[in-house]
């Protein structure tokens, strides 16, 4: 049979410790037989980027830029232990926030559902799709320890030289404080890439903040927000029959624990970090969970939303049998393939990627599975395999499809 071929790359980011592995063996077992992989290579392991001064990172948001499609393995943050564990010459930045800022874009997070497996919230007939604004807030914040009495101002001062401040706190003793932005353009961006995003997958699209309290910072953000729709996006909204609508974030959690799911719930940074574990535990694993960085300008980077699994890791360098969970990294496979596939004009290769994400479900359906999720399912007398077992039975499926 002959393979499927590709016209135009996609950008492939690889990644580190056991997401490194389980790219390879998706790669070898579930992708190579089966597709004429076309793909512009980046290593974003951490001895690389070390190596290249982190530019490689760069060099790969930029290659997303100019193809339009990436897909990324998981890839270490580091700490102060990872810093002496890789003899590495900084804490480099995340990966994941270095291409955020280069490509501007909003991370979209959505469970995969299976039989089987059901969630926590039982009237959760759909998944719930989180979309994360990546930029600013709490992570691009400065902090200050107040040693004592005194008052803390935030002064802004203008390019003509002309200032306005307004009073932080008076303190009478020790304490801590806080200084958070975001800029508009930032905001606007965030904005219309959920409202393309919803147009795109035909959901509709809650928004959440707190502007009753945050009555300057969060209520731009709902403004903004308000002033995009109705400008740009509302009639092609009630064209496909979805709605927009603003609501405060206390709100929305209530909303959505009595919800049937189906819809994309935009939150600011912290809040949207928050809420996409909280969404990704009660639909079952995060090892199942999809993520996928949209930019206004129609930029796509699809990824696994876990980490690189560092414990399976340090016993796989010991020789010892890993049961990791593979369908989230699968997944962002997937999805880079069948929008390489839409917008090349290529039903092969769309074909191709829905035919792998079904022979997937089917696998676990048809009780075989990994060990965290042979932990949570309601089927009886599952079989659980190893790492490269699971793989090669969903290949097995693949071919039977």
């Amino acid at each position: 049979m002959d393979k499927i071929k590709m016209t135009t790359p996609i950008v492939e980011m690889d990644g580190d410790e056991m997401t490194r592995i389980l790219w390879q063996l998706i790669k070898d077992e579930l992708l190579c037989p089966f597709v004429e992989l076309n793909t512009e290579y980046y290593d974003l392991g951490l001895e690389h980027r070390n190596e290249t001064d982190d530019q490689v990172t760069k060099d790969a948001a930029l290659a997303t830029k100019k193809y339009k499609v990436a897909v990324k393995c998981a890839t270490i943050t580091p700490n102060a232990a990872r810093v002496e564990e890789y003899n590495l010459k900084e804490m480099w930045k995340s990966p994941n926030g270095t291409i955020r800022a280069i490509l501007d874009g909003t991370v979209f997070r959505a469970p995969i559902q299976v039989k089987g497996i059901t969630p926590c919230v039982r009237n959760w007939e759909k998944p719930i799709t989180i979309a994360r604004h990546a930029y600013g807030d709490v992570y691009k914040a400065v902090e200050m320890k107040v040693p004592g009495a005194g008052k803390v101002e935030l002064v802004y001062t203008a390019a003509d030289g002309s200032q306005q401040s307004v009073t932080v706190h008076e303190f009478d003793g020790p304490g801590v404080v806080q200084g958070m932005h975001n800029i508009n353009e930032s905001i606007e961006s965030f904005a219309r890439s959920c409202f393309t995003y919803a147009l795109d997958t035909r959901q509709s699209l809650w928004f959440a903040t707190k502007d009753t309290i945050s009555k300057k910072y969060d209520h731009t953000f709902k403004d903004i927000f308000q002033e995009i729709f109705d400008a740009e996006y509302k009639e092609k909204f009630d064209e496909y029959g979805i709605e927009y609508f603003y609501t405060l974030i206390d709100d929305a959690v209530a909303r959505v624990m009595k919800s049937k799911g189906g819809f994309i719930w935009a939150c600011k940074n912290y809040d949207g970090d928050v809420m996409s574990d909280m969404l990704s535990s009660a639909f079952g694993s995060l090892a199942m969970m999809t993520s996928v960085l949209v930019s206004p300008e129609g930029f796509f980077e699809y990824e696994a939303a876990h980490g690189t699994v560092q414990r399976h890791y340090y016993k796989h360098l010991k020789g010892e049998e890993t049961s990791t969970n593979p369908v989230a990294t699968i997944f962002a496979w997937t999805g880079a393939l069948r929008k390489r596939g839409e917008m090349d004009q290529n039903p092969d290769l769309m074909v191709f990627a829905n035919k792998l994400e079904r022979a997937t479900l089917q696998t676990i359906e048809n009780g075989t599975m990994t060990k965290d999720l042979a932990l949570i399912t309601e089927l009886k007398d599952v079989t659980v395999l190893n790492t490269q077992d699971f793989i090669k039975a969903i290949r097995t499926t693949l071919e039977s499809l």
